[in-house]
C-alpha cells in the first residue's frame, strides 16, 4: 500500500502574500491572497539563545535565556511581466498606471514616503505546517544582467515575526494567480544617455529603502516595525576596454553624470529600471592575460531632475496591482 510522503519536499512548498492593511497584522482569508511564485527563500524567525554567566554552582552549564526575535531574510523570484509587478509594489510604493485594452504602463517611483508591508505564508502540505512571515517589508532589491540564463530577483525582507506553524493555510482557499513569463536574460540591455551602451558584459545594481528596525522593548520580544531610511540605487557595469566612453565619465572633473537604463522587452512586454543621476568612479584597466581587458564600474546614483533616484516603468496586461 502506498503512503503519503510526511516529510517536507521544496517542490511542493505552497507560498502565498497578500498586501496588509495594517503592518504586522495577517490579513483575513478573504482578503486579496495570491500565489508567489518563487525560486528560494531564507525567511522565517529566529530566537538564539544567550549563554548563562552564573557562578559559583559548580562547573556544569546553566540553563540559556531566549534573546529576542529576527526574522531577516531573502526571497528569490523569477523577475517576470506580471508578478514582478508585486514585489516592484512592496520596494516603492503604489505604481500610477495608464494605457488599456491589455497594455498598461505601471510607472514605479522611488523615494516614496510610505511603503507597504506584506504577509508571506510558507507552507509544508506534507507534514502538513503552514506560517505566516507577517510585517515584511522590502529593503534591498538585486538584480543581476549577464548574456544567457535565467532573470531573477533577490528580495532582501525585514518581518515583524513569524505566526506559529498550523496545519492549513490561512490564505485564501483559492489564491489568485498570474500567469509566469519570464523576461529572457538574452533581451536584456544597457543605455546610457538614451543610446545603447556597447561591449558589456555584465551588469547588476541594487536598490535598497535602507530600513532601520524599530527595535522596541515589546513583550514578545520582535521589532515594532521596520522605518525607510534614504532611498539608494547602486551597482556594477563590466565591459570589454574599446573605447573611452565610461573611463572619460570617470576621470573627468568635476564628475559628469549620466543617465543609465537596464531594461528588457519581450515581445509587447517591458520593464526598464532607469536611474537618472549616476557617478562612475576611475577604474582599472588590468592585464590578467592575453584575452580581452576588462573594466568594472562601480557606480553610485544620486536624486535626478525628475525628483527620484529610479524609476521603473513595466509595460504588461495587468490593469492594476492595487486592486
Amino acid at each position: 500500500m502506498a503512503v503519503a510522503p510526511t516529510r517536507a519536499r521544496g517542490s511542493n512548498a505552497k507560498v502565498v502574500a497578500a498586501f496588509e492593511d495594517t503592518p504586522g497584522v495577517v490579513p483575513a482569508n478573504s482578503a486579496a491572497w495570491f500565489n508567489v511564485p518563487l525560486v528560494s527563500h531564507s525567511l522565517g524567525e529566529e530566537r538564539p539563545l544567550i549563554e548563562s554567566d552564573l557562578l559559583g554552582m559548580g562547573r556544569e552549564m546553566q540553563d540559556p535565556t531566549p534573546d529576542v526575535a529576527t526574522n531577516d531574510g531573502d526571497i528569490v523570484v523569477p523577475v517576470d511581466v506580471r508578478n514582478f509587478g508585486r514585489w516592484l509594489r512592496l520596494f516603492f510604493g503604489d505604481p500610477t498606471v495608464s494605457g488599456a485594452s491589455g497594455a498598461f504602463t505601471h510607472v514605479f517611483k522611488s523615494g516614496a514616503v510610505v511603503l507597504p508591508s506584506m504577509s508571506i505564508e510558507v507552507g509544508a502540505p506534507e507534514v502538513p505546517a503552514f506560517s505566516v512571515n507577517r510585517g515584511a517589508r522590502g529593503n534591498q532589491l538585486r538584480i543581476s544582467q549577464s548574456r544567457s540564463g535565467l532573470l531573477n530577483a533577490t528580495c532582501s525582507l525585514i518581518c515583524i515575526g513569524e505566526t506559529t506553524p498550523v496545519a492549513a493555510t490561512v490564505g485564501a482557499a483559492v489564491p489568485a494567480t498570474l500567469a509566469t513569463t519570464r523576461f529572457p536574460q538574452a533581451v536584456g540591455f544597457v543605455r546610457k544617455d538614451g543610446q545603447l551602451l556597447g561591449s558589456v558584459v555584465g551588469a547588476d545594481f541594487t536598490y535598497s529603502n535602507n530600513l532601520e528596525k524599530v527595535e522596541t522593548i515589546q513583550p514578545d520580544g520582535r521589532i515594532e516595525d521596520s522605518d525607510p531610511g534614504m532611498a539608494q540605487m547602486s551597482g556594477s557595469v563590466n565591459v570589454r576596454f574599446k573605447d573611452r566612453v565610461l573611463l572619460d565619465a570617470a576621470t573627468s572633473q568635476p564628475p559628469t553624470p549620466m543617465e543609465l537604463a537596464f531594461g528588457w522587452n519581450f515581445g509587447a512586454f517591458s520593464l526598464i529600471f532607469l536611474v537618472g543621476r549616476v557617478f562612475m568612479p576611475q577604474a582599472k584597466k588590468p592585464v590578467t592575460g592575453p584575452n580581452g581587458i576588462m573594466q568594472a564600474f562601480n557606480w553610485q546614483s544620486s536624486k535626478a531632475a525628475s525628483g527620484n533616484s529610479v524609476v521603473v516603468t513595466l509595460i504588461n496586461d495587468v490593469p492594476s496591482y492595487t486592486a
